[in-house]
């Protein structure tokens, strides 16, 4: 008898305390985060897929940073096979307003490398653009992207 009583009060127990733990985790989850910048670099002059949906090859193994105040690289990720790039960074060391006022993407990897027809010299800039949170479990992610790659000759 004592077992049956045991485990009715660890259901009970159980039943009110999850929701309280579920609670204040909804509160803490708030706090965690992260934001993450993303994007693809395409292997054209302007680093943006082509025009009238024709085919553009991506950049590969392009070294993509995260520029801010006077140039200070704060993050940097290599483009993989697909040309895909995806940096995180820690909400409580960047203010997404800082971000989006004072930072840019540069690739600083040389066009010619992807395609020898094009410019050897200068870099591709873009600044960013928050496209809205994405919730992973308890983590918010703040989502950010390139507004648009842009030649800029040295």
């Amino acid at each position: 008898m004592a077992l049956k009583y045991l485990i009715f009060f660890s259901i009970l127990f159980a039943a009110i305390a999850f929701p309280v733990a579920e609670a204040q985790l909804g509160i803490i989850g708030n706090l965690l985060g992260l934001l993450r910048i993303q994007g693809i670099l395409y292997c054209t002059p302007n680093g943006n897929i082509g025009v009238n949906g024709t085919a553009t090859p991506v950049f590969p193994n392009a070294l993509v940073q995260l520029q801010c105040g006077d140039g200070n690289v704060v993050s940097s990720a290599t483009t993989n096979a697909s040309g895909l790039f995806s940096m995180l960074l820690d909400p409580l060391s960047f203010l997404l307003s800082t971000l989006l006022s004072n930072c840019k993407l540069v690739v600083g990897t040389p066009l010619a490398t992807c395609n020898a027809s094009l410019p050897s010299i200068g870099t591709l800039e873009s600044t960013l653009q928050f496209i809205g949170n994405t919730l992973l479990g308890i983590l918010n992610i703040g989502n950010i992207i390139p507004t648009g790659f842009r030649l800029i000759p040295v």
